[in-house]
This record gives C-alpha cells, structure tokens and sequence, in this order.
C-alpha cells in the first residue's frame, strides 16, 4: 500500500487550501484515513479522521473550518481547509489504517506542507 499526498502550498490567513492523499494497493473495505500535521518542535497530531463508513472525527482545534471527506471509489481522501490560520502551518500527513481491530495494518503518506502567512 501507497499513499500519495499532494496540495500544500504558501496561503495568507484567512484563505483555504485542499488536500488529497490517494492510496494504492490492497485497500480493504474497512478502513480509516486520517490527516495529522507536525510544527516544528510540537508532537504529530490527529487533524481529522473518516471512516470508510463515512463517520468523522476532528481535532477541537479545526472544526467549523476543515472538512476531511473521501471518495471510495479512488482510494482518496480529502481536507478542504478554510479560514486558515498562521498556526496551521505544518507539516501535513496522511495516513491509512487498513482494516480493523488487530489485524489492521499503519501506512503513512509522505508530509506536505502548509504554511499560512500572517
């Protein structure tokens, strides 16, 4: 399994960039794709996450102004991110938790960053 990110870039605050991871391989049917992001110096942290069911899951920090969605029939998700802030510039990664419970099997997507500009 692959997955390919792309769609970072240099914004001003307040403006909006879309993400898209696109994964390849043996996809399973369920499975969770995620968005995390790393400032310097700070840990990784969860951005969003959506099933492959569709239910989601955001970080207090994002909601009411990124929208994590998906299409299953490309493998891909999105981030569509609105209203961004000088402290949203980060390193941005997807990532793929194929399968569930145990069996379940991590894939990382390489980083694509996002700096906003004040």
């Amino acid at each position: 399994v692959q997955l390919q990110a792309s769609g970072g870039g240099l914004v001003q605050a307040g403006g909006s960039l879309r993400l898209s991871c696109a994964a390849s391989g043996s996809i399973r049917s369920i499975n969770i794709m995620g968005w995390y992001r790393q400032a310097p110096g700070k840990q990784r942290e969860l951005v969003a996450s959506i099933l492959s069911g569709g239910m989601t899951n955001y970080a207090d920090s994002v909601k009411g102004r990124f929208t994590i969605f998906r299409d299953n029939a490309k493998d891909t998700v999105y981030l569509q991110m609105n209203n961004l802030q000088p402290e949203d510039t980060a390193a941005y990664y997807c990532n793929l938790r194929n399968g569930y419970g145990l069996g379940s099997d991590l894939y990382w997507g390489q980083g694509t960053q996002v700096t906003v500009s004040s």
